[in-house]
């Protein structure tokens, strides 16, 4: 469990770094089993499996070069037992439980973002829930599992601390020329508002955790390094499927407007 120093930590910043999850005996076999994915042999399949550069991206201001690749698998889990096993570790999720206030956990959806060596391209800045337009209230937090150390050098995240307090600004937020996050329209922002952004390396087998809120975003992997990472956006039990726009998982879902989201595909992996 986390110590109340960290609680009150990832509530000021709206992210933080937890222990090393994974040995190096199940790091390798999630990796294994993404290098099948991938290559389309598993029997099983994700909802989706492709490179964001080549298709529709929901992050309108993301701009990549021909060269530039960012492979991206939604819902690994539904291809994977091995990943479903992932997403209901233990210490994750009682820790994400702690961070969202809750005694039930589901799965939203996970999310695999591969930025290959040299030609990895950048995440453009973002916050989770405003893509997500089918669910609320935006209570959700998300585990970060490195496959690879997540580092400077190989396109780690950023994080803007204390961002998730702030509202959806997600339509304002763009990049610099040296990737630092931008506000089109500032004067919208709280006073005092830092929007200065501060590296969020993560080694292999380690778990960062970050609210659905927060501003973050990860530029090229310009290095030999490959950056391998597993997400995870667990729903607390309260989360409502409230539908305003579309969304991949939006062909599962089961339930009416208003009501809780559950069913199949959003499996409870946590209860206290």
């Amino acid at each position: 469990m986390l110590s109340q120093a960290q609680v009150d930590e990832f509530e000021n910043n709206g992210f933080l770094k937890g222990s090393v999850v994974l040995s190096e005996e199940e790091v390798e076999a999630l990796r294994e089993e993404l290098d099948l994915v991938m290559a389309g042999q598993s029997v099983k399949k994700p909802v989706l499996n492709r490179d964001m550069l080549n298709e529709d991206s929901p992050y309108d201001n993301m701009k990549m070069t021909v060269s530039s690749t960012v492979v991206q698998i939604v819902n690994i889990w539904m291809a994977s037992d091995l990943y479903l096993k992932h997403a209901a570790n233990r210490t994750i999720c009682e820790e994400i439980a702690q961070l969202s206030h809750t005694d039930t956990l589901r799965i939203w959806h996970d999310q695999i973002q591969y930025k290959p060596p040299v030609t990895g391209g950048p995440t453009a800045w973002h916050q989770d829930h405003p893509l997500w337009p089918i669910i609320q209230p935006s209570d959700l937090v998300s585990a970060w599992v490195a496959l690879d150390d997540a580092v400077i050098e190989n396109g780690c995240m950023w994080m803007v601390p204390g961002s998730h307090k702030w509202g959806n600004h997600q339509r304002y937020l763009s990049s610099t020329k040296d990737f630092k996050p931008l506000h089109k329209q500032p004067e919208m922002l709280p006073n005092h508002a830092n929007v200065e952004a501060v590296p969020f390396e993560i080694k292999k087998g380690q778990v960062g955790y970050h609210h659905c809120l927060t501003w973050h975003g990860s530029p090229h992997n310009r290095s030999e390094m490959k950056r391998r990472a597993i997400a995870v956006h667990y729903m607390p039990g309260h989360t409502r499927y409230e539908p305003v726009g579309g969304h991949a998982m939006l062909p599962y879902v089961t339930v009416e407007p208003g009501q809780l989201l559950t069913g199949a595909h959003f499996p409870v992996v946590y209860q206290k």
